[in-house]
């Protein structure tokens, strides 16, 4: 069997929803293939004790104001929330501490702050104020190495490493400061140097409120929302469409290649349990979905532009001019495609495990510790690297929680440590509860547990080392020597709504 669409989009995440949409909107017909049984990718939801919630990200970042304008014009503004006032914290071996109101990936603008001597004691914030006065100094090759040169080591382990590697799942001296901070290198140009200097700048020029917001109802809404404009302009979203192959219309079937593994594009692996029963790895609490398409009318393909490519799902070729790949898989994807594929060494990104636990625990009303915890790698108390206390940073999801009953979610896995992650599910969420109780300061009995899930995603979060960069742009330039071929995703933009949606947009139009 084989049809012929306009243009085709591989992954069905939030980038390759928006370029989906972006194509609709210029009135191509265009087909999403996404391999899991739900879009979304790492922005997907799900059910946890008849609550609904985010599977992956939960927020997005507010500079530049690229998301809300989008929101916007997805007809979302209204939904758009602030997180609750609270501040988080770093969990160290010494105990405890706030982290800066006012920093930027943990780096502190005020040194001399409360907050920042009660984490790094005086001493650190005596090392960090000498970068006020230090002279400037050729660019840092790596965001470890700057700030150990411009505040010391206890900012870089206390603060930023910590918060990096919750953010990145990477350490900051394998990251480049462009890569993670993209406005940090201008500011410091225009700071003299001075890295607290350079974080009030950007700060300052930052819109007002929080530096992050989220969704009523969980960031997962968009999702929603993208699917149905996309099908309202005529596209089609698949889903359990796993592409085998793709190859040139002209091309001898010699020159396909099988994608590997059986995961989707966002290389999501779900073990979501809403009433902590146990069940298979594999199995999800979303509801069974109808392969999408099925009975749906084909166009042949008689007629039209003559199609480039041919995408191979099953028993089905999709013969399309246009083809976007919205996945990490782009690499096995297009090699067969282009004159001299060479080696695309993407970074994987650490595997990462999300357990999400939904708890009765009238102690937690108080946010102990505020919206969440990051924790220091030297802290062997607890495995895992963060805590987000989810009722704590939103009041939409405490109010529909209800009193005393507490969503929190602690992930796990950084580069390196993929072992310490217990693959048992019974013991990975026994392991949660106790980390909980250690993060959060409040005993969590097993019974106090009412639902738990458990998501483990891998190729979700690329780390932006200067290799993999470097990697980046080898793919794209090869990319661009294909006609009709756009690549859009975190692999390409970077981690994070704010980077991938206007990336993704100006893949779609370079096609149009």
């Amino acid at each position: 069997m084989s049809s012929r669409w306009d243009a085709v989009v591989v992954g069905g995440g939030v980038a390759g929803l928006v370029a989906a949409r972006e194509l609709a909107h210029a009135g191509l017909r265009v087909v999403v293939l996404e391999g899991r049984d739900a879009p979304g990718g790492a922005v997907r939801g799900h059910t946890v004790a008849g609550l609904r919630l985010d599977a992956g990200a939960e927020s997005f970042a507010t500079r530049g104001g690229v998301v809300s304008a989008y929101l916007d014009e997805l007809g979302l503004t209204d939904r758009v929330r602030l997180p609750a006032p609270h501040g988080s914290w770093v969990h160290l071996p010494s105990g405890d501490g706030p982290l800066p109101r006012t920093g930027l990936l943990g780096i502190p603008s005020q040194p001399w702050s409360r907050d920042v001597r009660r984490t790094i004691g005086l001493v650190g914030s005596l090392r960090a104020s000498l970068d006020l006065v230090l002279p400037t100094r050729a660019g840092a090759p790596t965001l470890g190495a700057l700030v150990r040169a411009r505040m010391g080591a206890r900012v870089l382990d206390r603060l930023v490493r910590p918060v990096v590697g919750g953010v990145h799942a990477a350490d900051p001296d394998d990251l480049p400061v462009g890569a993670v901070a993209p406005g940090l290198p201008a500011a410091l140009e225009g700071a003299r140097g001075s890295l607290a200097r350079a974080v009030r700048s950007l700060r300052a020029t930052a819109p007002a409120g929080s530096a992050v917001q989220g969704l009523d109802g969980g960031l997962h809404v968009l999702v929603g929302a993208l699917v149905a404009d996309v099908e309202a302009h005529g596209g089609e979203v698949r889903t359990r469409s796993v592409v085998t192959s793709v190859r040139r219309a002209s091309a001898a079937p010699a020159r396909t290649t099988a994608l590997p593994g059986a995961t989707d594009a966002s290389g999501a692996v779900d073990a979501s349990d809403p009433v902590a029963d146990e069940a298979s790895p594999r199995t999800t609490d979303e509801d069974d979905l109808t392969p999408a398409g099925e009975g749906t009318p084909r166009t042949t393909d008689e007629g039209g532009t003559a199609a480039a490519y041919e995408v191979v799902v099953g028993e089905e070729t999709l013969r399309t001019p246009r083809l976007v790949v919205a996945a990490p898989v782009a690499a096995d994807l297009l090699a067969p495609l282009v004159a001299e594929p060479g080696s695309f060494a993407l970074d994987p990104g650490a595997a990462v495990t999300l357990v999400t636990l939904v708890v009765d625990a009238s102690a937690l009303d108080a946010a102990p510790r505020g919206t969440g915890v990051l924790v220091a790698r030297e802290a062997h108390d607890v495995t895992a690297k963060a805590l987000t206390h989810g009722t704590a940073k939103w009041p939409w999801l405490a109010a529909a929680a209800g009193d005393g009953r507490h969503v929190v979610r602690l992930s796990y896995g950084r580069a390196g440590e993929e072992d310490a992650v217990p693959s048992d599910r019974a013991e990975l969420v026994e392991l949660a509860r106790r980390d909980a109780s250690v993060l959060l300061g409040v005993p969590l009995p097993a019974s106090a547990v009412r639902g738990h899930a458990v998501v483990r995603w891998t190729q979700a979060l690329p780390r932006p080392s200067a290799a993999h960069q470097e990697a980046v742009a080898a793919l794209r330039a090869a990319a661009s020597t294909l006609p009709g071929v756009a690549v859009c995703g975190a692999w390409v933009a970077g981690n994070g709504i704010a980077a991938v949606v206007p990336q993704a947009r100006d893949a779609a139009r370079s096609l149009v």
